[in-house]
């Protein structure tokens, strides 16, 4: 690792950064230095702005992708090359995202009753169950559930922050059930060696699987399932406020789209945050 680059490790983790953003930001700059051959100190900022073009331009990188080179070209040249002034910056993207098509309570239930190993239908379960980002779930240590308080501790998620949310009835009892057939020691969600977590990308294979078997249709990944929690929380009458804490958004702005996806009910009765028991769900 050349020096330079240190320095910008070190710069992120003094900010706290979370490691998926120091890898992006670390690879944009590697990947401007490849492209001039020459360290980023000695690159001009017409250069680095010739180079945003050519990756929109000639690479047809998504907008998404050159967004993050962008933020993690600014903060090498601001903050660890010290320029007083950074203005790189890309044309805004041509249309608004997309809102995420929303998987019904009896898709979520098909895809959960298709996971037929004991593995896949706890961590999915869980996923749906407690709203959680994929890398949120399989990095769940056993340690973290909290079955007297009802809670799951979700450690360092998105933005280096910690949070809780919540270990409904019903999850809990799928977890007892998964936790007797898998006595793992450590992680929740363990890999063959038993001594680390799955991958995101196995969670990914998992889900994938689960709803081609369930033969669903829409589009979309595992996230999905988060999206599906989101929305129907929203149609069991749980405050707007509620889900962004539980779900761990930055915003309510960010939770409150999903007002254009659902219409709002009254409470239901019991749990209004046990989706399961809304579920009738088909265990394996």
């Amino acid at each position: 690792m050349t020096e330079l680059r240190q320095r910008m490790v070190n710069d992120m983790m003094l900010r706290g950064m979370a490691e998926k953003t120091r890898t992006s930001y670390t690879q944009a700059v590697a990947g401007l230095a490849k492209f001039y051959w020459r360290s980023p100190d000695q690159i001009t900022h017409d250069e680095v702005q010739a180079y945003l073009l050519h990756l929109i331009q000639e690479r047809k990188l998504a907008w998404s992708t050159c967004n993050i080179a962008v933020h993690g070209l600014r903060f090498s040249f601001h903050t660890t090359l010290g320029h007083d002034t950074v203005a790189f910056h890309i044309p805004g993207p041509r249309q608004r995202s997309k809102l995420p098509l929303i998987l019904s309570r009896d898709e979520v239930r098909r895809i959960l009753a298709a996971a037929t190993d004991h593995q896949p239908h706890a961590l999915l379960t869980t996923t749906y169950a407690a709203g959680l980002r994929v890398g949120e779930a399989v990095r769940l240590k056993i340690t973290d559930l909290d079955g007297t308080r009802h809670t799951i501790r979700v450690e360092q998620g998105k933005d280096a922050k910690d949070r809780d949310t919540v270990l409904p009835p019903g999850l809990l009892g799928e977890l007892r059930a998964y936790w007797r057939h898998e006595r793992s020691a450590v992680w929740l969600f363990p890999r063959r060696d038993r001594a680390t977590p799955l991958t995101v990308w196995q969670a990914q294979h998992m889900f994938y699987d689960a709803k081609r078997r369930a033969g669903i249709a829409k589009r979309g990944g595992i996230h999905g399932l988060r999206h599906a929690t989101a929305t129907h929380w929203l149609e069991a009458g749980v405050p707007l406020p509620t889900i962004q804490r539980l779900l761990g958004h930055r915003s309510l702005q960010a939770t409150a789209r999903y007002l254009h996806l659902a219409q709002v009910a009254g409470i239901a009765p019991g749990s209004p945050l046990d989706l399961l028991d809304r579920l009738d769900l088909s265990r394996p």
